[in-house]
């Protein structure tokens, strides 16, 4: 038994101690948003997204903190009422309990850490 056989139920979508391209995790189907959650603690969430052409998420609040790194792709987000376009490589801090959505002007993908 190796190291870290016993941690699937924390890591659920990642090989564990591998490298691995986040991107390549989930791919865009369109119409669709794809979702593979990477690691779930008690302490938060760690998903891999996939937005087709037009997809996104409507207007919500989350109880914690949110960060989005977009992989591939751009994404456009609306934070508080203010806009944001997110390039791939850069990373956008959402605040708890502030209304944020986004939405998808061309395929995207990106990662979401969520800290309680």
């Amino acid at each position: 038994m190796g190291c870290c056989n016993k941690l699937t139920d924390r890591f659920r979508g990642m090989p564990v101690a591998n490298v691995v391209a986040l991107g390549s995790l989930v791919s865009p189907q369109e119409g669709s948003v794809v979702s593979r959650e990477l690691l779930k603690t008690p302490g938060g969430t760690v998903t891999v997204f996939s937005f087709a052409t037009g997809q996104g998420l409507s207007t919500h609040s989350a109880p914690f903190d949110a960060l989005v790194t977009v992989l591939e792709g751009q994404g456009h987000f609306t934070v508080g009422g203010e806009e944001f376009q997110v390039l791939a490589g850069q990373s956008l801090l959402m605040p708890a309990d502030i209304p944020h959505a986004l939405k998808a002007d061309q395929p995207f993908k990106m990662l979401l850490v969520m800290v309680k």
